[in-house]
């Protein structure tokens, strides 16, 4: 039976998770736990399996072993209508909007699909938007909104379906530096105000070293650490990998 949504804390385990493509380990024993009103960044070089990782996490591809539970109810295995149903929401690193749709349509119809009748998800996508700053865009096609509006559509499309957890993949991509700081203001008062585990994964690391109280770090697939900003920035094998002499 999946769990039922409440206000109570949530928590999502991965435990162990791997994924082989051809005896290729993209992604290799990673283990870390978000709870809801936490702020969790996933970082590393290209390469390093960040973007499987969230796959593999939100059902689009199979977990070669590893489990990924919410509240205990095991995700790892389902399809991905099944492990949003279960409070797992992500956008993507090339936004995915529904171009002949509105604004408005393009949130109502992420929250007609978790079972909202057409009136309730119209009311949802009109104060998510309101929220988001893109009222006045709503009845503007996706596709014809600025690109940082389209990045912030995407977020507002993923909390219509009410998750309990939500996968950002490279939400300030494209973004110059005064809209990155106005995304780390949206980003930060996500979790208090939807109850949401907030899971970012960015190479822009002015935004992530400000955002995330805690980083978890791959490379190779692997875990290097996990930490602070300050345990991570100070971490030689990071230091080395990504972040480099500068840092």
């Amino acid at each position: 039976m999946e769990p039922h949504k409440d206000t109570q804390q949530s928590i999502l385990e991965v435990s162990k998770l791997c994924k082989s493509f051809a005896g290729l380990k993209a992604v290799n024993d990673v283990s870390f736990t978000v709870r809801s009103g936490e702020i969790l960044g996933l970082i590393g070089p290209n390469g390093s399996g960040k973007t499987t990782l969230v796959n593999v996490i939100t059902g689009l591809l199979p977990a070669t072993s590893g489990t990924v539970t919410v509240d205990g109810y095991v995700t790892s295995g389902k399809k991905p209508h099944r492990v949003a149903r279960a409070g797992i929401a992500r956008t993507f690193q090339t936004i995915r909007l529904f171009k002949e749709l509105t604004v408005l349509e393009n949130v109502e119809v992420a929250a007609v699909s978790m079972g909202a009748s057409r009136r309730a998800a119209a009311a949802t996508a009109k104060r998510l938007l309101d929220e988001m700053g893109l009222s006045e865009w709503a009845e503007v096609l996706g596709s014809e909104i600025p690109f940082g509006h389209q990045r912030k559509l995407e977020i507002a499309r993923a909390l219509a379906t009410e998750p309990k957890f939500l996968f950002l993949d490279e939400p300030a991509a494209g973004l110059n530096e005064e809209e990155s700081d106005l995304l780390n203001e949206l980003l930060r008062e996500i979790p208090s105000r939807y109850g949401v585990g907030l899971v970012v994964i960015e190479h822009d690391m002015r935004l992530m070293m400000a955002l995330c109280p805690r980083l978890h770090v791959l490379n190779y697939g692997q875990t290097i650490t996990e930490g602070t900003p300050a345990e991570v920035r100070a971490n030689p094998e990071v230091v080395s990998a990504y972040l480099g002499s500068s840092a």
